[in-house]
């Protein structure tokens, strides 16, 4: 199915966000093609170990991006993953409600343990939510927190404890206004 996928990510400050979390769902997700010049990407991701997406997202030149996504067969998107261009990126997906939007916020296992990001889909690049207090510093188009430069790193730099780390006295609040 075809979408358009316009969102904005943010680091998260502290745990407050699990009081109004959903039920977690396990990812495990691998990118077959990464490509350097256009940041185009093929991934495959396995959903708590019982469902499996393929996607293929091409960039454009504002946030947008043009994404399809498929249901796969999960021993197909196993085999996929063992193809991997990379790092294996695991997290813990949770949805939570913000003033009536959904956010999803990925607590992230093995080589980025440590790392919380929240993210949440925007219906234009005008498109203005209210931003909930447990969330630091905006990171959207920042290459070093995207899943695809994660799992495309030669090696996890010490910088992975770096992000993971990042003292919350330290984050900036992000410029949109918060009511």
């Amino acid at each position: 199915m075809k979408a358009t996928e316009i969102e904005r990510k943010f680091l998260v400050r502290d745990d407050s966000w699990r009081a109004c979390a959903d039920e977690p769902h396990v990812l495990q997700q691998a990118y077959l093609y990464l490509s350097r010049r256009n940041r185009n990407s093929i991934r495959v991701r396995v959903i708590d170990g019982c469902s499996a997406r393929l996607t293929i997202k091409f960039r454009t030149l504002s946030l947008a991006k043009e994404e399809y996504e498929y249901e796969i067969p999960i021993g197909e998107a196993r085999d996929l993953i063992l193809r991997a261009a990379g790092h294996v990126i695991e997290k813990t997906r949770y949805r939570v409600l913000h003033d009536g939007r959904n956010w999803d916020v990925d607590v992230f296992t093995g080589a980025y343990k440590g790392l919380t990001l929240a993210e949440i889909e925007l219906a234009s690049e005008e498109d203005r939510p209210k931003l909930p207090e447990w969330l630091g510093r905006e990171v959207t188009g920042r290459k070093r927190y995207s899943n695809r430069a994660m799992a495309a790193a030669l090696r996890v730099p010490p910088a992975a404890r770096e992000i993971a780390g990042e003292d919350p006295s330290r984050l900036r609040r992000s410029s949109w206004h918060r009511d």
